[in-house]
């Protein structure tokens, strides 16, 4: 079972700092604290912070509701977002913010490389992120950074994918199941950036967010619709992809029963020959003629060449 973590970030003496151990917030006051980062910690731990900070941390299945009323809840003083968060294996990682005072309060299970990137951003410039209002946007936007090159990624699949099915290259069921698997990628990439579309309009609607970050937020959006179209044209390609998979099937099919057509055709006329000189009648003229024998081979070989050429000539094969 992996560890669980705290964070704590706070400003003392105008620097930025980070502390592991959820009792210094008994030694700083509150307006010093930023962010606190929850990940896979004991429920006991959450109970401390809900008390000490006078929140609610909502229980897994509530973070997971699909209801806006769920996913965005505002109070007079509070503010609560739930989004889902979506790891390298494409699976859903929910995460719970809370932001009250200025302070934000992030609840997760998992890694993600969004936090560590954001908090790589705010040590590197502690300016920009005086509150946890701040802090929340930032987040938000590196995870749309990395959204939009989870999506990359699967473009560039589907590039590889649509130069591989060519009739040069025999097509095979895995090319299939490729389709297949990009079409649930793709259907989880899209799904995850409407989440954040919802999430982010409700807290542009919100009084408590500054008026300072809703431009940012704008941006947000706008990078979140392009997302978007790009995710529905991924589809399109995708259809476009199954419907060129199933149309070559059918090319190599056609190709199949045009051979034993083919073969069957030429063997026709040998076996009609061969099946008259293999009549039992007395009287047949050939039977007693000293070459009627090489007489026959040569009429069936002379029959299936006419039939080839005859073929070839009117460009069936």
């Amino acid at each position: 079972m992996r560890p669980s973590e705290v964070k704590l970030f706070y400003i003392e003496n105008g620097r930025l700092k980070i502390a592991k151990d959820i009792n210094i917030l008994k030694t700083l006051p509150l307006s010093n604290f930023v962010w606190v980062d929850l990940n896979n910690v004991t429920p006991e731990t959450e109970s401390e912070l809900e008390q000490f900070l006078k929140i609610y941390i909502q229980e897994e299945e509530e973070i997971e509701e699909i209801e806006i009323s769920s996913r965005f809840i505002e109070t007079e003083d509070t503010l609560v977002a739930n989004s889902n968060f979506l790891l390298d294996s494409y699976e859903k990682e929910p995460v719970s913010f809370i932001l009250k005072n200025g302070i934000l309060v992030s609840v997760r299970d998992s890694n993600l490389k969004s936090f560590d990137e954001t908090i790589k951003k705010m040590f590197a410039n502690p300016r920009n992120y005086p509150t946890g209002y701040h802090i929340f946007v930032a987040l938000l936007e590196t995870r749309v950074e990395y959204d939009a090159d989870m999506i990359e990624d699967a473009t560039k699949e589907i590039s590889r994918l649509s130069k591989k099915l060519t009739i040069a290259n025999s097509v095979n069921e895995n090319d299939l199941l490729e389709i297949k698997n990009l079409q649930e990628k793709t259907m989880h990439l899209r799904e995850n950036i409407i989440d954040k579309h919802r999430v982010v309009s409700s807290v542009m609607r919100s009084d408590l967010i500054p008026d300072d970050l809703k431009p940012k937020l704008g941006l947000v959006i706008k990078d979140i619709n392009s997302l978007i179209e790009h995710t529905k044209f991924g589809f399109e390609r995708l259809d476009y992809l199954q419907d060129t998979f199933l149309g070559l099937v059918n090319i190599e099919q056609n190709k199949i029963i045009k051979i034993f057509t083919v073969v069957s055709v030429i063997f026709l006329p040998p076996t009609l020959i061969a099946s008259m000189y293999g009549m039992n009648f007395k009287y047949m003229p050939e039977l007693d003629w000293k070459y009627g024998y090489l007489f026959s081979i040569v009429l069936m070989i002379f029959c299936s060449a006419l039939t080839l050429f005859i073929f070839k000539k009117k460009r069936w094969l």
